[in-house]
């Protein structure tokens, strides 16, 4: 099957199962739920659906301590009622992304409980063990001040293992051939039920060698082309979207020189950079993101998002563009994690400012990559910062003003909905938001339409462009004989920038906005002046005159 690069030009939205929506009324979200939204899903213009872990877990860790990655833990339905919703994404149009949770399992999976009692055991192996208490035990952490060590003796088996992450999340040793089969037979077998892809969890750790005596991480690149040689093979069409936050210069090493690796991955350098200029207003560390990251093969892709279901990680800028954000969006300690990173949503981050959320997210949609929703972004949810670590951003679904927000009829959901202040369901839901014209959910869908006609983004090359002020970001793409424009004001006070759309060699192009009736016809010098409100945002076509002769949609 050929590849058709689909992913080019989707609209992925994240979501948890088991906070979107209640079925059976238990107060834990289901498969019988989601396929009920799923027209709901297919209206706001999603083309992929991402699933958090859905497999049977002990649910320490929201479900990234599997303990059976064949399976569909009890609480979220069936085996049937997973096909059954691949099915129903299938006749909508919509593939289905699932995460990939290999770098460790549960220390309940069926695996290790083996291992730990019999050494001999064809599962010794699949862990990374050690006799003695390695030295530098507590390096490496990824969870400071919640996460002690990195290794912990078990007493069953008489010997230390390896954990990245939790104490209860043993390490698989990936280096292991055997192990690799492994995770090619679970990506078989989900494949075969329907699904089009995998997110792949801690990309870095997976093809890390692990063991007492490695200091220093020795990544094993060809790993990844083993699972897209395996993918191409199984389903062309197939991809894994990796979660590696890394710099610039080892991005090739992920996608591979000619792709031949990693269809997809998550651009952190621009997400926290992004962060930085929403924090204070200048554009200049963004646009440098940007340019270091342009590089990819020309299959390769980006994936933008603005938050994700985990702490915003702040790690790549320095302590002094840190502490901007920290100031702006995290100043209270209560907001803050890991020493890194804040975990709230975006919406109470920007202190609910409809002008800034919208500018933020047309933003999003216009970075070069495929945009990725988190779900309740499209009304802008808010977080619970009661509940521990990162469980206050991925509090349930909030469709109406019902009780729970319509999310479940139990009085016991998973997670709290939220109920009090001006993010509770009663202020902010599906349903109220969608009588409303101009509501943020009514916004949200007809921005990502407009999105899914501009190809330029996902396909075409861009240009940064110079204006004579560093809060306007404006951004052109070229693909095909066509051009694109966008500009973006990240400041609270209006600017008028003053341009050369320059697209192949023209100097009298017309600017067609495709978002209003605000067109821009060049001066007598060629050039467009364009005020901007604060935070403003426009989307042109870049066309000569004829275009508007040439276009009926105008």
């Amino acid at each position: 099957m050929i590849n058709d690069l689909w992913y080019k030009n989707a609209i992925i939205y994240c979501l948890s199962v088991g906070t979107f929506m209640d079925a059976d009324g238990d107060g834990v979200g289901d498969f019988k739920g989601l396929i009920r939204r799923l027209d709901y899903l297919q209206g706001l213009g999603v083309t992929a659906i991402w699933l958090m872990p859905f497999q049977p877990s002990p649910q320490r860790d929201n479900g990234y301590d599997v303990a059976d990655y064949y399976g569909v833990d009890p609480r979220f339905g069936t085996l049937g009622d997973f096909v059954e919703f691949t099915n129903g994404c299938k006749q909508r149009g919509m593939r289905v992304l699932i995460d990939l949770v290999v770098n460790h399992t549960s220390d309940q999976h069926a695996w290790f409980q083996e291992a730990r009692r019999d050494p001999k055991s064809r599962y010794r192996d699949w862990y990374v063990w050690s006799e003695k208490k390695p030295a530098h035990s507590e390096d490496g952490v990824v969870f400071p001040g919640v996460q002690k060590s990195t290794w912990t003796r078990d007493p069953l088996a008489k010997a230390w293992y390896f954990h990245r992450f939790y104490e209860f999340q043993p390490d698989l040793d990936t280096a292991n051939p055997v192990v690799q089969a492994e995770i090619l037979k679970i990506m078989g077998f989900w494949l075969q039920l329907g699904v089009s892809g995998f997110r792949m969890d801690a990309v870095p750790f997976v093809i890390a060698r692990k063991g007492a005596g490695i200091t220093k991480p020795v990544e094993q690149y060809d790993m990844l082309r083993s699972f897209r040689e395996f993918l191409q093979w199984r389903q062309g069409e197939a991809i894994i979207l990796g979660e590696a936050n890394v710099l610039p210069n080892t991005d090739m090493e992920y996608f591979g020189e000619t792709g031949e690796r990693m269809q997809m991955m998550f651009n952190f350098q621009v997400n926290q950079h992004l962060f930085y200029a929403l924090a204070s207003s200048d554009t200049r560390p963004l646009a440098r993101a940007l340019k270091a990251t342009e590089p990819r093969p020309a299959t390769a892709q980006w994936g933008l998002f603005l938050r994700n279901h985990d702490e915003l990680d702040l790690g790549r800028l320095t302590k002094t563009q840190r502490d901007v954000v920290f100031a702006a969006f995290g100043p209270d300690k209560n907001m803050q994690l890991y020493n890194r990173g804040i975990r709230r949503r975006l919406a109470p981050m920007l202190q609910g400012d409809r002008r800034r959320l919208e500018m933020a997210y047309s933003l999003m949609m216009t970075l070069p990559g495929t945009p990725v929703v988190r779900y309740g972004d499209e009304i802008g949810m808010g977080d619970d910062l009661s509940l521990p670590e990162r469980n206050c951003a991925r509090t349930p679904m909030q469709w109406s003003s019902e009780a729970q927000g319509g999310f479940t009829y139990s009085d016991s959901p998973v997670l709290p909905v939220i109920g009090d202040g001006a993010y509770s369901y009663e202020h902010v839901n599906v349903a109220d938001q969608r009588r409303d014209p101009d509501s943020m959910l009514n916004w949200m869908e007809r921005i990502i339409r407009m999105r899914k006609e501009v190809p330029e983004i996902g396909w075409g090359t861009f240009a940064i462009l110079r204006v004579d002020t560093d809060e306007v970001l404006a951004m052109r793409y070229d693909w095909r004989g066509n051009a694109v424009l966008f500009l973006h004001n990240f400041g609270a006070v209006p600017r008028e920038v003053t341009l050369r759309p320059g697209a192949e060699g023209t100097h009298d192009s017309l600017l067609v906005n495709l978002l209003s009736n605000d067109h821009s016809e060049p001066g007598t010098n060629g050039r467009h002046s364009v005020l901007l409100e604060p935070y403003g945002y426009r989307w042109f076509r870049v066309g000569g005159l004829d275009y508007l002769l040439r276009r009926s949609d105008v």
